[in-house]
């Protein structure tokens, strides 16, 4: 109960947090994933990094698209397919976007499509759809596709994309911290471009059949999708979902949720205005809480759920025994945390603030020995390397950590001794200003 009461406190201030941020106006928006666009940007510093790219001319060479698709794929001219040009236009103009779109079909078996942001100043933006998605999908369903792919554009997620890109060439060379953040703001916009999507083609049936076809690779007609019953199991595996421990590493949210999210969003005033029934705002954020509350999982295991508390504790009973909490001790507890919470900073303040962070050290240690008494040695090694975050030795804080090693993990005072001289000696660098 006492652990609960911490959750709803640390989610609280979060959600106090991202609701300060403004929805854009065009009711499309989720306040989380405009939070997370504007803390990426910022703690990328895209503003100078883009003028630097710019000055530099290097996005030149990034054009590497565009000379693929105009060497290989077909441009869709309306001289050449005025069907398929009208169409997509259509969308185009239908979802009041003024900038120039190249549009291109690229002749392969995966079903799906892409977006690019123009690289130059005016140059045309880039949307790729893949032949078989093009033989698969009706009209009506392209016009599903082409409204999300347009969202995309509309909402400048590639031009962030192509800043982290830029930074991290290699994705798993970025910090956890930085890469969980960057996971869900993915996930995040593609539901908002889904919302494009519906608003392109406003027939929720459509949409689903849409999902089904992209999902499964098969023409709903061959296998007589029931859109109804469809939900249905749809709303059955999302709860399988909500239960679930596991961690959804793609850059796209389950369509299980993408299906639900867009039920709701087709039931909303923005797109029934005076329609009596309709969700409200409202309603809509409290119903996507629940659905971003499942992409908001890293790891829930019961012994998981002890070791966040525990990391959060001690860091700040460890790093703040000598009334001195260096940025460097605070930065390793949110790295730690990181691997456990997607907003570990807001988690952290919670314990602060809540005033209980002694009752929670105690009773996360007393839990995790009671799952697994091995993990002792690791939360007395954490320990130790905040005392070292900060490249100083401080007596009261070695002093409580051998109080805490002898009393609470049940080492003895030599153990505790042993266990601390191999990490010094493994890991411990003086400070440079120790040496100026």
């Amino acid at each position: 109960m006492f652990y609960l009461q911490l959750f709803i406190f640390a989610d609280i201030l979060l959600h106090q947090i991202i609701m300060n941020k403004k929805i854009d106006d065009s009711g499309y928006g989720i306040a989380l994933e405009e939070y997370l666009r504007h803390q990426i940007y910022t703690a990328l510093q895209g503003d100078v990094v883009d003028d630097i790219l710019r000055i530099a001319k290097i996005r030149k060479n990034e054009n590497y698209w565009r000379n693929v698709l105009e060497g290989h794929s077909f441009k869709v001219e309306k001289q050449i397919s005025s069907k398929l040009y009208a169409l997509f236009h259509e969308v185009k103009n239908e979802l009041g976007f003024g900038d120039s779109v190249d549009f291109y079909i690229s002749g392969n078996a995966n079903v799906n499509a892409f977006a690019l942001s123009g690289v130059e100043e005016n140059e045309p933006h880039i949307i790729n759809i893949n032949s078989s998605l093009i033989q698969l999908m009706t009209d009506d369903e392209l016009r599903f596709v082409i409204g999300h792919e347009m969202g995309h554009l509309i909402n400048k997620n590639t031009e962030l994309m192509r800043l982290i890109n830029f930074i991290f060439p290699e994705p798993e060379n970025a910090p956890t911290l930085l890469g969980n953040k960057i996971r869900l703001w993915n996930q995040l916009s593609e539901l908002i471009a889904d919302r494009y999507g519906f608003m392109a083609m406003p027939d929720i049936d459509v949409c689903i059949s849409a999902f089904f076809k992209m999902s499964s690779g098969l023409d709903s007609g061959r296998v007589d999708l029931h859109v109804e019953a469809f939900i249905e199991e749809n709303n059955k595996r999302l709860e399988y979902f909500k239960n679930s421990t596991g961690l959804n590493y793609a850059s796209h949210p389950i369509n299980p949720i993408r299906v639900k999210a867009l039920e709701l969003f087709s039931q909303s005033e923005k797109c029934n205005p005076g329609k009596k029934g309709a969700l409200t705002n409202e309603e809509i954020e409290t119903n996507m809480d629940e659905l971003i509350d499942i992409l908001l999982k890293l790891r829930s295991s019961e012994i998981d759920v002890h070791l966040t508390y525990f990391i959060a504790s001690a860091g700040l009973i460890i790093a703040g025994c000598d009334k001195d909490i260096a940025d460097k001790e605070i930065d390793f507890i949110i790295q730690n945390l990181a691997e456990f919470r997607i907003f570990p900073k807001s988690f952290l303040e919670g314990i602060a603030k809540s005033g209980e962070a002694m009752s929670v050290f105690q009773q996360s240690i007393e839990l995790i020995l009671k799952i697994n008494p091995a993990e002792r040695e690791r939360m007395l090694q954490y320990m130790i390397e905040i005392v070292m975050a900060d490249n100083e030795l401080k007596n009261v804080e070695v002093k409580t950590i051998f109080e805490i090693g002898a009393k609470m993990l049940g080492y003895s005072v030599t153990e505790v001794a042993q266990i601390f001289a191999g990490i010094i000696q493994h890991r411990f660098v003086p400070s440079y200003q120790s040496l100026a």
